[in-house]
């Protein structure tokens, strides 16, 4: 089952809204899962996914496919991410990080490369909060939408 169908997506929201995951709780799992699949730091994602699935009891399968579905993103983000916290947080001159600086420092390639994550991360919590928000609205509407349909089918099977 790949993620992109959409068949295979409804038929996914449509189990776990079965068994027993309001709409709203659904669509806050997923979004979070989407946004922190965001984070421009690879490999980080997973593990604050599972650990805030943990902490705030939410679907840990529903909010890792979330997690998993914005990897593409992930890396597409990067840069820009990094592009957005140096304008915000110029907190260390941007330099390139070439193959002679790994050579002759890498403690400061080490550190520039460090200052340049902090810089995307913080770009990235100051964008994540509205995307969290704006996706649960949204998603919230559709998946009652959708636990409606199922409700009335499911009624309808149970009529014949």
């Amino acid at each position: 089952m790949t993620l992109w169908n959409s068949e295979a997506l409804k038929r996914s929201v449509a189990l776990w809204l079965r068994q027993g995951i309001s709409p709203g709780r659904l669509a806050l799992t997923l979004s979070l899962g989407f946004a922190i699949g965001c984070i421009p730091v690879v490999g980080v994602p997973t593990v604050v996914c599972a650990a805030l699935a943990l902490m705030l009891r939410l679907n840990q399968p529903a909010i890792q496919a979330a997690n998993y579905a914005a990897m593409p993103l992930q890396v597409a983000l990067i840069v820009p991410f990094v592009h957005l916290g140096g304008r915000l947080f110029p907190f260390a001159p941007h330099r390139a990080i070439a193959a002679e600086m790994l050579l002759r420092s890498p403690f400061g390639a080490l550190v520039q490369m460090g200052t340049f994550a902090g810089q995307a991360i913080l770009a990235w919590l100051l964008i994540a909060g509205p995307v969290i928000v704006l996706m649960t609205l949204a998603l919230n509407v559709i998946f009652r939408g959708i636990s409606v349909v199922a409700a009335a089918r499911a009624g309808a099977d149970a009529g014949n």
